[in-house]
Formats: C-alpha cells, sequence, structure tokens
C-alpha cells in the first residue's frame, strides 16, 4: 500500500485527513510527522496559504522522503478586510490559544450586525511526489459568518469551528459532522494523487 505523509503536527488535523481519505476509499497508508519520529519545525513565512504549504510540502518531504501532503488554513473575515487569512494563529503578532483567537475575533466584531460578518474558512494543500520537487496546490473555501457568540464545545487547534457558521446552516461548524474546506482541496487533488502514486 502506498504511503502518504502528513505534514502536521496537529493530531486533530491529521484525524481529519485520515477521516477525508477513508471516505475516499483510496488505498493509501496515511504517516504522521510523529511516526516518523521528525521532530523538526520550519519556519512559516509565507505571505499567502499557498506559499505556506509549499513552504511545508518541500520541507518535510526532503526530511522524510515520502510523498508528502502539507496545508495552510485559516479564516478570511470580509469586514476585517480579509484578517487574520495567513496570520490566523499568530493574528496578534504572537502564538495564539485557540481562546485567545476567538476572543480576539468577536471582539473586532463587536457591535457588528450580521450581515457584515461574512467570512470564510481557506485552506491550500502542497502536495510533493519525490524525486520530482514540483509542489501541486490545490484550494478549498466554505463560506459562511462569524456568530455573535461562540458555541461551548471546544476542537483543539480549530478555534473558528466554534464561532463560525456555514451559509445556509443554523448551527455551528463545530456542531456538524462535515469535513469542508479542506476535502473540497483534497477531491480537487485527487487525479494527481492517483497518477503519482500509481492507483489508475
Amino acid at each position: 500500500m502506498k504511503k502518504l505523509l502528513i505534514a502536521t503536527n496537529n493530531p486533530g488535523k491529521f484525524r481529519e485527513y485520515k477521516e477525508i481519505f477513508k471516505k475516499l476509499k483510496l488505498p493509501i497508508k496515511l504517516t504522521s510527522l510523529k511516526e516518523l519520529k521528525i521532530k523538526e519545525k520550519v519556519e512559516e513565512n509565507g505571505k499567502t496559504f499557498k506559499e505556506n504549504a509549499v513552504i511545508k510540502a518541500r520541507f518535510f518531504s526532503k526530511l522524510s522522503g515520502f510523498p508528502t501532503l502539507s496545508d495552510d488554513a485559516g479564516i478570511e473575515i470580509d469586514y476585517l478586510k480579509g484578517e487574520p487569512g495567513v496570520k490566523s494563529r499568530r493574528w496578534l503578532g504572537y502564538e495564539l490559544t485557540d481562546e485567545e483567537i476567538i476572543n480576539t475575533a468577536l471582539k473586532k466584531l463587536e457591535g457588528v450586525p450580521k450581515r457584515k460578518r461574512s467570512a470564510k474558512l481557506r485552506a491550500v494543500i502542497g502536495l510533493i511526489f519525490p524525486p520530482s520537487k514540483k509542489v501541486y496546490t490545490f484550494e478549498g473555501i466554505l463560506k459562511g459568518f462569524v456568530a455573535e457568540k461562540p458555541i461551548k464545545k471546544r476542537v483543539n487547534g480549530y478555534p473558528f469551528r466554534s464561532i463560525f457558521m456555514p451559509s445556509g446552516s443554523k448551527k455551528h461548524l463545530g456542531q456538524l459532522s462535515i469535513i469542508a474546506h479542506r476535502k473540497k482541496a483534497v477531491e480537487k487533488s485527487l487525479p494527481i494523487i492517483k497518477k503519482y502514486l500509481c492507483l489508475i
């Protein structure tokens, strides 16, 4: 069975990718940085989600020698002109906790009516298949808006799921059993994955 490295130290994100690939029913075994005992970190200094996804894909593929999938994702709030975007985790210039991110978003939108609270969750995945150095990128977007209040449920590493409501939904993303923007990006990448991992 072909192996694909999911380049993340976030156990929640790794579980999400396992669920995505399970539903796609592909004969691929996902492996993690933890399983490969890779502890090195890479500086995500790109100006866009795409740039960061490429940086991570190249770095961890070179370390591991494995076909590698990386991603960079975050929320873009229209009223805040796209903030926090690529700086979602370091919105205030330092590494924020999930609660700090939730509180910062709600504070910046305090008093803003629902019609102006539109936002989107954006994920860009990067895929590289050694020995090729080319990185393929694919994007997935989920549109919605930022609620006025968070739900009590927290998903570690995914603060926006407690305040983001997808368009047409009356529930927060954290209350829904959907895997959204990352799944969309992976689905777009399937022809490349099947080609390089010899699944077709």
